[in-house]
């Protein structure tokens, strides 16, 4: 399966940015999606996680500032970015939630004024 990654730039702080991942195959729908990232000299980190009956995990510091959501016919997955702060630099790339071997490229996105 190939996952790519897109819309990743660079923001202001307190931007908002929107990112899209898309599957070559049906894998959303039954295995759920996530976006993680790797910000530089750190180990790859979930974001956010969307689970096959639509249920989202978030790691705290994301919280109700993003939101997943994912189109299972379009084998889609969406990242949506509110109130993006530097900390949220990285490289972010999305698989299916839990995780499977198969990574994309990933898409990076720099929040710096």
């Amino acid at each position: 399966v190939q996952l790519q990654a897109s819309g990743g730039g660079l923001v202001q702080p307190g931007g908002s940015l929107t990112l899209s991942c898309a599957a070559s195959r049906s894998i959303f729908r039954l295995n759920g999606g996530g976006w993680y990232r790797q910000a530089p000299g750190k180990e790859r980190e979930l974001v956010a996680g969307i689970h096959s009956d639509g249920s989202t995990k978030y790691a705290d510091s994301v919280k109700g500032r993003f939101s997943i959501s994912k189109d299972n016919a379009k084998n889609m997955v969406y990242l949506q970015m509110n109130s993006l702060k530097p900390e949220d630099t990285a490289v972010y790339y999305c698989n299916t939630y839990p995780a499977s071997k198969y990574w994309g490229q990933g898409t990076l996105v720099t929040v710096s004024s």
